[in-house]
């Protein structure tokens, strides 16, 4: 069955909510969880549904997410199994960028028509969830559908964010509005999502950006009959309601958008729960990334409370709690991490640039002695000096300054940023 689909990852836009995190990376290049990318979901979901085959498109700032993916994924020479990078191309016939999901899949069909399938998996770079493809597989071939869309309940305060999709009683979806406004309005888009989700107050059914296509189906609709549509969930699916059988997929498990800096940050946060929504802990559903040799974490005098550590950490503060602590972080004595995200470093420093860093003033990397972080995400390689206090909040206004940006609270300390000791935000 796995030879018989292939999966097309898009790499997303510029990321601009994301932003800073994605001003020198693209969205699926983010670091997540202390040791993974975004981009490690879709490609471990894949894989743990038994499909081998990927393509990942790519556009903005993909030097780092394509040198990820070519250190990361590596399959024997005998297997038919790749993750390769499309990225956007300027050619003679096409000399335009990718102008949204449909229109970049489009340039990418020259690739993909040489591998062949029957049908294709379209996935987005951006989401955190667990999710068996082969059993959606499964239920566009039973339903005999042309195109199948994950969809997932959603209660009436999320409706307005997502494309709201309305099903018949075979599941086949009859119409489709992006994010409808209004009570009134949502009142008409209800839709029968089961017993179980009514009851939790999910009576609306939302695209999840996840689609699989017939294959042919897919190449006449991008090359001919839609050739000029630039969109799958705002052009292609609506067009294709009364064409073509367009199945729902109903899924009930977790899964959220990383689409901004607060779904990102509790999306994050999320992991330290007793039972987190999402289960890094799980035999059957690994989530994959880069193997790297590095040593466990070493902890000294610290109180931990519900954090994840992961990977070459060297911890000394005083306390972390509901925190998340990335490979190689640095974290110095008297310091307190809470509800934090520390994203940690690319390298260790060796004990001649921490002596040179000293005599030149310059912190070390990591997080200097006696600070306090609070709601906050601090970006890779930063140096943040000693008695530096940043106090996230709904107290602080939106801001961006040259070492930091707020966004609805959170503070996000810019990548490589260089924090002067006694530095205080918020």
């Amino acid at each position: 069955m796995s030879k018989s689909i292939l999966a097309v990852i898009l790499g997303g836009g510029a990321g601009t909510r994301l932003y800073p995190l994605t001003a020198s990376r693209s969205k699926p290049a983010v670091p997540i969880a202390g040791k993974y990318r975004l981009v490690d979901i879709p490609i471990s979901n894949c894989l743990n549904s038994g499909i081998s085959r990927m393509f990942v498109l790519t556009q903005f700032n993909s030097a780092s997410l394509n040198r990820h993916i070519k250190n990361t994924y590596h399959f024997s020479a005998f297997s038919s199994a790749f993750v390769d990078i499309l990225a956007a191309e300027q050619t003679p016939d096409n000399p335009t960028w990718y102008q949204g999901t449909a229109d970049a899949v489009r340039q990418g069909l020259r690739h993909i028509r040489t591998f062949p399938s029957e049908y294709v998996l379209i996935l987005s770079g951006d989401q955190l969830y667990q999710m068996d493809f082969m059993a959606m597989l499964n239920s566009h071939i039973e339903n005999r559908s042309d195109i199948s869309i994950a969809t997932i309940p959603v209660v009436q305060r999320e409706a307005p964010d997502f494309g709201i999709l309305k099903k018949n009683d075979e599941g086949l979806i009859t119409a489709f509005i992006e994010k409808p406004k209004g009570e009134e309005l949502l009142n008409q888009w209800r839709s029968d999502t089961g017993p179980e989700m009514q009851a939790a107050g999910k009576h609306w059914l939302a695209s999840m950006g996840i689609y699989i296509f017939n294959r042919d189906l897919m190449f006449e609709l991008l090359e001919n009959e839609f050739k000029e549509g630039t969109d799958f969930g705002k052009e292609i699916i609506p067009q294709s309601l009364n064409r073509y059988r367009v199945s729902s997929f109903q899924y009930e498990g977790y899964w959220t958008d990383i689409g901004n800096i607060y779904s990102f940050y509790e999306a994050n946060l999320g992991l330290t729960k007793d039972i987190p929504d999402f289960n890094l802990f799980d035999n059957t559903r690994s989530i994959y990334t880069r193997a790297r040799m590095l040593p466990p974490a070493k902890i000294s005098g610290t109180t931990l409370e519900h954090s994840l550590i992961a990977e070459g950490c060297i911890v000394n503060a005083s306390r972390l709690e509901n925190s998340v602590i990335g490979i190689r972080s640095r974290i110095g004595y008297g310091t307190s991490i809470i509800s934090s995200y520390i994203m940690g470093n690319d390298y260790f420093e060796t004990i001649e640039e921490i002596e040179n860093a000293h005599r030149h003033g310059i912190p070390n990397v990591g997080i200097g002695n006696r600070c306090t972080i609070s709601h906050a995400l601090v970006d890779k390689n930063c140096r943040i000096g000693d008695d530096v206090q940043i106090n996230g909040g709904p107290h602080l206004e939106n801001t961006d300054h040259s070492l930091y940006t707020v966004k609805e609270g959170i503070v996000v300390i810019k990548k490589g940023a260089v924090v002067p000791n006694g530095f205080v935000i918020g």
